[in-house]
């Protein structure tokens, strides 16, 4: 299991680290870009398009947000929305090599398995998506295959993270423009969606980056000169304002969907959304009760990033600064998990004054201290950095981030709360840190941090969400342990020990009537049977 929160289309940051630290910049899915800049949704006057449907949701538009779902009726929580196959799908923009058949990792070595017509690598000759529409197909192998010294023969052990990085980055566009002639109408589906082509025009570095790492090599280095740069463009747009980032038991893809990209954003969502691992198609829910004409929602950014990084994230791909209720309150809905310890006089804590203002300064609210943007900014980056360069599964090297900036952070703050998402998964679970290992200390502080994560958690992401399903599961262990040893050891009574176990029983049916909405085959569901299961042995 892995010990960073499991992938899901959400909308991620992609430049996080190898070790498995990710604030998902990225992320797990990254939906559509519509601008949300005076009020949400659901304040917004919009018109709706009439139509008789028995669809739990229909089609809305404003004049600030374009298009956007609101439920047609209430909503109760766990109601399915949205289950429909990818349009196009292809490996996120990473340096980490994937097989282009199942986006599953591979290695760049002369021992790595190759697709004989063009070089790139693949997981092995029995891939399940060898030569279908939703992998490696005959016509992008042949494309491949013309220009093989300029694509799949540059992916060797000696090619750099940025080549590698550049190269991947390119699949998805191909793919996409290849639907032009080989399948017009899924190309019509495509080219309908959001652009922001004008816009990102006057965003110099990003229009550079795309003109130079994608356009020209196409055109100059892989001679396909049929291609209209501003197509091409397009096509880049397309992608940055409506991909959703998935993936299940070690693939990594991203994916655009007919109508998923239509949901509005908002930094607290109430839909919630995971992918089939064989097919790739999205599963979209509510995750809490959302009343009838209410924007349907969910969070183009990782939930465990704080304001300012949300923020800058959201702007640089959807192109819009979002001023969300968790984006416009300081406090981020009582999470606190943007506050820092005051360095002035140790005892406040430091907030930005405004948090819509990107530039703003920060100030404690005990002191005249104050710090600008730009300075919290290059300290999340460091304690971030020092974050990534911890292996995910070296326990004392995150207790010790943790002691080293407990007077810096505070206790919720996201880096801190990232440590210990990642020290709920692994203690219990990694050799010299079973349960029947674990000290007493181990184990009571396994279940701190799986109570303060689950109370965050609980204020940003409430309902019938992944990170709640998980955490819960990975509590009742702890809850479950320490009850049986306190009463053998005559610390509690028979009666405490009776509610102890009435929260495990909660715990466990918590976590699985949420995991078990999981596709099955996926990791997450397999944990909720696993839930379900230990009830079963419990009587319940």
């Amino acid at each position: 299991m892995s010990a960073h929160p499991p992938s899901s289309i959400l909308p991620f940051p992609q430049s996080h680290h190898k070790n498995g630290h990710r604030n998902r910049q990225q992320q797990k899915g990254q939906p559509s870009g519509k601008k949300q800049e005076e009020r949400s949704p659901s304040e917004e006057k919009e018109s709706e398009q009439e139509t008789e449907t028995d669809l739990p949701y229909r089609v809305a538009h404003s004049e600030v947000y374009g298009r956007y779902l609101v439920a047609s009726r209430q909503l109760e929580a766990g109601e399915l929305l949205i289950t429909e196959e990818p349009l196009a799908i292809g490996p996120c923009v990473s340096g980490d090599p994937v097989c282009l058949g199942c986006y599953r990792p591979v290695k760049l070595s002369t021992n790595q398995y190759r697709c004989a017509g063009c070089s790139w690598p693949l997981c092995g000759a029995t891939c399940p998506g060898i030569h279908q529409p939703h992998g490696h197909t005959k016509e992008e192998c042949q494309v491949y295959g013309e220009r093989r010294p300029v694509s799949g023969g540059l992916l060797t052990d000696r090619a750099g993270p940025a080549e590698v990085r550049d190269l991947y980055e390119l699949v998805m566009i191909v793919r996409i423009l290849l639907l032009r002639q080989h399948d017009p109408e899924q190309f019509a589906l495509i080219a309908r969606m959001e652009s922001h082509t004008e816009e990102r025009r006057k965003n110099h570095t990003l229009w550079q980056h795309y003109e130079q790492k994608v356009v020209r090599r196409l055109r100059e280095v892989w001679q396909l000169q049929d291609l209209e740069p501003e197509q091409v463009h397009q096509v880049c747009g397309i992608l940055d304002v409506n991909c959703f980032e998935i993936g299940q038991n070690g693939a990594k893809a991203r994916t655009l969907y007919p109508s998923a990209f239509l949901l509005a954003h908002d930094c607290s969502p109430n839909t919630a959304h995971t992918d089939h691992p064989a097919s790739f198609a999205i599963l979209l829910r509510t995750s809490r009760r959302v009343r009838e004409r209410e924007a349907l929602t969910l969070s183009y950014a990782y939930t465990l990033q704080g304001t300012l990084k949300r923020r800058s994230f959201m702007h640089e791909g959807k192109l819009f600064w979002c001023q969300c209720r968790r984006c416009s309150d300081p406090r981020e809905l009582g999470s606190d998990c943007s506050a820092l310890v005051c360095s002035g006089c140790r005892k406040g804590t430091v907030r930005a004054v405004d948090p819509l203002d990107q530039d703003g300064d920060w100030a404690c609210d005990r002191c005249d201290h104050k710090l600008s943007a730009k300075v919290v900014e290059t300290v999340l980056d460091r304690i971030n950095n020092d974050l990534e360069a911890i292996d995910v599964h070296d326990i004392p090297g995150l207790e010790n981030f943790q002691l080293r900036y407990r007077e810096v952070l505070r206790p919720n703050h996201y880096l801190l709360l990232s440590a210990k998402y990642s020290l709920c998964q692994i203690y219990g679970r990694i050799d010299g840190y079973l349960l029947p290992q674990m000290s007493k200390e181990d184990i009571a502080r396994k279940e701190v941090y799986c109570r303060e994560f689950l109370e965050v958690i609980d204020q940003l992401e409430p309902g019938l969400t992944r990170l709640r399903g998980l955490i819960m599961y990975e509590l009742h262990a702890p809850v479950m342990v320490q009850a049986q040893a306190g009463l053998q050891s005559g610390q509690i009574s028979r009666q405490e020990f009776q509610r102890r176990l009435k929260e495990v029983v909660k715990l466990l049916q918590h976590s699985r009537d949420i995991l078990c909405l999981e596709p099955e085959g996926s990791s997450e569901h397999s944990m909720g049977m696993a839930a379900a299961d230990a009830l079963i042995k419990m009587g319940c």
